[in-house]
């Protein structure tokens, strides 16, 4: 496993402000390392390299990891939210809290109700059917605040995605209104587990609530699938929490060779998430927040 160049972002809600470029080795966990808890297996750091990115490492081999000489320093906390569809999706569904079922119901409703009356989600998973999906979808992509800010829009060359199509290896939805795309979801295999990787709505249909529509029906698809799980990967989300059967508290964490450049680094980057933080809770106190109120008029 080779590095990579990796910019370590200054940033203020999804948008960056400056970069500091890395060489490193990004160690991946899936979510079968995750809910084993497997001990992190580090390739050997090339000469070159800088050090690894470690992502969804379960919180408790965090101290394991410390323990290997290098500059540890911890970039998020988060829970890795999971739905284990062997459970059937009547059990699931039971399991969705009443306001969830609630919320699920009135959103399908009024985008049926947008619609002429009917929800139009259309899937697909043949190489032939993800091509067309693939013409579609990027048209939505192309609005996104994943794309424009995130850099994470659907990837504009559609062959990676065709070809793991024929090999049974994609699932993908949109939801239409009025017979054009304004959301879709594109998810990818890893073995018998369905990644959440790509997802996007056309915001000025964001009141419609498309996002979580489509995700309603494409987990209800799952359940008659041949994956025994479908995971939301890093990072979390109030859909992600509202759709899980389960989650793994879980990090992202940077191993860095002890150089002075690299202590300077680590230092700079958890000074300014530190004042991040600071600056979100102030932002939250209600004196405050009248004080803004009043500036900006």
């Amino acid at each position: 496993m080779s590095a990579a160049a990796i910019p370590l972002k200054f940033q203020v809600g999804a948008r960056t402000l400056v970069a500091i470029p890395r060489r490193l080795v990004r160690v991946a966990y899936a979510l079968t390392d995750v809910l084993a808890s497997a001990d992190p297996a580090l390739p050997p750091l090339e000469e070159r390299a800088h050090g690894y990115l470690v992502t969804s490492l379960p919180g408790a081999l965090l101290p394991a990891l410390a323990r290997r000489g290098m500059i540890t320093f911890v970039r998020q906390h988060y829970t890795r939210y999971f739905v284990d569809l062997a459970v059937g999706e009547g059990a699931w569904r039971a399991a969705l809290s009443g306001q969830m079922r609630s919320t699920l119901k009135r959103k399908a409703k009024k985008l049926a109700q947008a619609n002429g009356g009917t929800l139009d989600i259309r899937g697909y998973r043949a190489a032939e059917e993800v091509a067309a999906f693939h013409l579609l979808a990027r048209a939505v992509s192309a609005t996104t605040y994943q794309e424009r800010l995130l850099d994470s829009g659907l990837p504009a060359d559609p062959g990676k995605l065709i070809a793991r199509a024929a090999a049974d290896e994609v699932r993908a939805w949109l939801l239409f209104l009025d017979d054009a795309p304004i959301a879709y979801l594109c998810c990818q295999a890893v073995g018998t587990t369905l990644r959440y990787d790509f997802v996007g709505h056309d915001p000025a249909y964001g009141a419609l609530s498309p996002g979580t529509v489509l995700m309603e029906r494409a987990l209800g698809d799952l359940f008659g699938d041949r994956f025994a799980a479908f995971d939301f990967t890093e990072g979390e989300g109030q859909h992600k929490r509202g759709f899980a059967t389960g989650g793994v508290a879980c990090c992202d964490v940077l191993l860095l060779r002890p150089t002075v450049v690299n202590r300077a680094t680590v230092a700079a980057i958890g000074g300014f998430d530190a004042l991040m933080a600071m600056a979100k809770r102030w932002s939250e106190m209600p004196a405050l927040n009248c004080l803004a109120k009043r500036v900006r008029r």
